[in-house]
């Protein structure tokens, strides 16, 4: 299962108006759902090895009076648990959606906000002449954010806006932007960064500086290094007269995100439209532009790199400057990527009259490019699998692009004393939350529909489509050779371990975070089961309100514990478990491992570190 990212954590606070829930004060207090729980894992497992604290910390701060109330609400109907909501949330410790306030606040023109978090903001800056509206952050790292702003500066005149930072470094981030900076004459827009470095992202921007006169617009970054979810970007620019617009930077370094762009500089006049890069370094990205520079007269569009070393994915550019007249279009390079996906280009430069258009370079196998003018282009070249220079057998190494990380996969060579290696980010990026007992958890229907419902998480969000995202994992069938269970308790957890590698098992994960992102010696090795091939139960978070833990047999492994030291100190910071897949015959040819280590399925083992967060069920080591 893919990774998902980001570690932000939002609790609702408790209601004098729900039921009344007990205080935890203590781990070791015995009447306690966690209490309980080690109880249970000690009969469940033959051996008295220590509990480690990376699951311990996750078991339910629930009182067993807690666990009982919500229990007996639970059996009764599960629905009724939305009841209780935010206490059961707060009291379990569980990742519930906030509530969507309108704001019925006025503000006076140009307020420079510094802060501003989870609201429906309907107008800002409408109508102003002169001066500047500054809004420096809206909803800056939060968990779970779910916000709409509905108009920006509309119908000014003259008038400077600033947008420094919309919904950055967000976790499951449901946003919508309807209308920035339309019917707006002279003056300077300035929208910074949108929604970056989020994870599993439902975005939506639907007009950005619509109707123009005169006016310069600028867009530098918009969802840049997200993980997995969709976005939408509706208009940009249209309409527009004698406007200067330039987009730096859109979905670049994102990993599996869906793009939606469907107008560019649509109907524009005497327009300088700029677009940087869109979709580069993205990882099996699903991308859709729709329309650039239809419509247009005199002016000149600029698109300079379209999903340049991108990974697979499937791709559709359906129109480029249809329709112009007059106009100085360039696109510089299209879908240079290293590892070709399906490519679809329909339309370049139809029914326009007296325009100069000039394609640099197109890239691309399994590609095709409908209905371009014959007459007023100048197309450079046409890269198909013959003539391209990257092929789509090329092993890609370390470094070369940023979906395969460093340090990601290695081989079982690796792990030897003395070697220098990078190590991956393994930070556990997950928003913190616990494991519901079983006696609630068992009664919570393992249904999309039925959790959205009990847990209030509005349809259409981030958070909702992680729910059907997570069930669909967990309902796939397993492949050849694999058992798998998705664990919505801890209880279930220790009974899948116990069933495929028996009641003498031990859990492991490397210890902290120490030496992400860097290069790291590796010290002491040491292989469990003594270095011989073995069977373990690895169990990858999945996103969810509680925690729920895909859990699937590996059968033939090797699993090593390995000291990791400080490259220039030499001293330890670090105890590793890492997994070596020695069969990989069944895995796909395109799975990263093989890009970043070649040569393919079956003729290599792969290694990897466990992450945080993320555990291996082992059978116990008496060495």
């Amino acid at each position: 299962m893919a990774a998902i990212f980001f570690f932000f954590f939002f609790l609702l606070p408790l209601s004098a108006t729900t039921i009344a829930v007990t205080e935890v004060k203590s781990s070791a207090n015995p009447f306690t759902e966690k209490a309980a729980l080690i109880r249970y894992w000690n009969r469940k497992v033959s051996n008295n090895l220590p509990h480690p604290s990376f699951i311990v910390s996750k078991l339910t701060p629930l009182s067993a009076v807690d666990a009982s109330i919500f229990s007996t609400i639970a059996a009764v109907d599960p629905s009724n648990l939305s009841t209780h909501l935010v206490s059961f949330c707060a009291s379990a410790a569980l990742l519930c959606s906030s509530d969507l306030t309108p704001s019925l606040s006025t503000h006076p023109a140009d307020s420079g906000f510094t802060k501003y978090e989870n609201r429906n903001f309907a107008n800002y800056g409408n109508e102003a002449a002169g001066g500047l509206s500054s809004f420096k952050n809206y909803s800056d790292g939060l968990n779970v954010p779910f916000d709409t702003f509905r108009r920006y500066g509309r119908n000014s005149a003259g008038h400077d806006d600033s947008f420094s930072f919309y919904s950055p470094d967000g976790n499951v981030v449901t946003a919508n932007f309807t209308s920035y900076g339309t019917i707006t004459a002279g003056g300077i827009d300035n929208f910074t960064s949108y929604d970056h470095s989020s994870n599993v992202p439902d975005l939506g921007f639907t007009n950005y500086a619509a109707e123009g006169n005169g006016r310069a617009a600028g867009f530098s970054r918009y969802s840049g290094d997200a993980n997995s979810g969709g976005q939408s970007f509706s208009g940009y620019g249209k309409i527009g007269n004698g406007v200067i617009t330039a987009f730096a930077s859109y979905s670049n370094n994102s990993n599996v995100i869906g793009s939606r762009f469907a107008n560019y500089g649509e109907d524009g006049n005497v327009n300088n439209d700029t677009f940087a890069s869109y979709g580069d370094n993205g990882n099996v990205p699903e991308n859709s532009f729709r329309s650039y520079g239809s419509g247009t007269n005199s002016g000149t569009d600029k698109f300079t790199s379209y999903r340049d070393q991108s990974n697979v994915g499937d791709d559709s550019f359906a129109s480029y400057e249809k329709g112009g007249n007059d106009a100085t279009a360039e696109f510089n390079k299209y879908g240079k990527s290293f590892n070709q996906g399906s490519d679809v280009f329909n339309g370049y430069g139809q029914g326009s009259g007296n325009d100069h258009i000039n394609f640099k370079s197109y890239f691309g196998d399994n590609t095709t490019f409908k209905a371009y003018a014959k007459t007023g282009i100048d197309f450079k070249s046409y890269h198909n699998s013959s003539s391209s220079p990257i092929s789509t057998s090329a092993v890609m190494r370390p470094g070369m692009n940023r979906w395969v990380e460093p340090g990601k996969f290695f081989r079982e060579s690796s792990l030897k004393k003395g070697t220098v290696m990078p190590m991956p980010d393994i930070r556990d990026r997950m928003p913190p939350r616990s494991f519901l007992p079983r006696s609630i958890a068992g009664k919570i229907p393992f249904s999309a529909a039925d959790v959205i419902r009990i847990f209030k998480i509005p349809l259409g969000t981030a958070m909702a489509n992680a729910v059907y995202s997570t069930v669909g994992d967990c309902e796939r069938w397993p492949s050849r050779g694999e058992s798998k269970r998705c664990t919505a308790s801890a209880e279930d957890m220790i009974d899948f371990a116990v069933s495929v590698l028996g009641s003498d098992v031990a859990v492991k994960s490397t210890k902290n975070t120490e030496g992400s992102n860097e290069n790291i010696l590796i010290g002491e090795v040491k292989g469990l089961n003594g270095g011989k091939v073995t069977s373990s139960v690895s169990c990858h978070q999945s996103l969810f309100p509680y925690l729920v833990y895909y859990c699937h047999s590996v059968p033939l492994v090797r699993v090593y514990e390995a000291e990791i030291m400080a490259v220039d100190s030499k001293k330890k910071i670090n105890q590793g478990i890492a997994i070596c897949h020695i069969d990989t015959s069944d895995w796909s040819p395109k799975h990263g491992a093989f890009v970043a280590l070649g040569p393919g399925p079956g003729k290599i083992e792969v290694c990897h570190w466990i992450f945080e967060g993320d555990m291996t069920w082992t059978i116990a080591d008496r060495l």
